[in-house]
Order: structure tokens, then sequence, then C-alpha cells
């Protein structure tokens, strides 16, 4: 039996409610299907940016991996993959946090 799944709109409001808890800036760059969407995270900080893609484990449990490396990339870099992506999913749900240590606000696996 798989594990229930949120849908997409609501998953969104409450990332950036807990993305905007500390006074910091949270933003949807993109729509997505409220229902289904898959979802790109953006974080912005002075070093640079990091974009992460929701992915799933060995284990098959929700996880987000660090689409863009493990190192900040500048603007056109996450704007070129996020375009790729979303020209592959026009569902997907595009939003960036800035977050001065690279780490999501919500909670999450990071691979």
């Amino acid at each position: 039996m798989s594990e229930p799944r949120v849908k997409a709109g609501l998953w969104v409001k409450m990332a950036l409610r807990i993305g905007q808890a500390d006074g910091r800036f949270a933003a949807v760059l993109k729509r997505g299907d409220e229902d289904a969407g898959g979802v790109l995270v953006v974080l912005r900080a002075p070093a640079g940016l990091c974009v992460l893609s929701q992915t799933r484990d060995g284990d098959g449990q929700a996880a987000w991996l660090r689409a863009t490396g493990d190192d900040p990339v500048d603007q056109a870099t996450a704007d070129a993959y996020v375009a790729r992506q979303v020209k592959f999913d026009p569902d997907l749900w595009v939003l960036e946090f800035e977050r001065p240590d690279l780490m999501p606000p919500f909670d999450g696996k990071l691979l």
C-alpha cells in the first residue's frame, strides 16, 4: 500500500508559510497543477542558488535531491535547470526561498 499524498497546492501553501515564518522571502515562481503537480524549490543565498527536486530514496520514501549539485550555482544555471524541468513537466510548481544556509525551511530528507 502506498503512503497517502497531500495535494500539491496544499503542500505549497504549507511550505510558503513555514518559509515566511522567520520573516524571509518566499514566493511561487510558477503555479503548477493544484492536485498532482510536482515541486521544484529554489534556495537563494549570498553564495548562490540551489535547486531541490522531489524524488524517492532507496526505500521509496519522499526525499529531496540537490538537483544543481552540492555547490551553489549562479542565476543562469538555476534558471536553465528550472526551464528544462518545466518544459518536461508543465504541471510543475516552482517555489523560491531566501535561505542563507541553502537548507529548505521545511522538513524533508536531503539526498
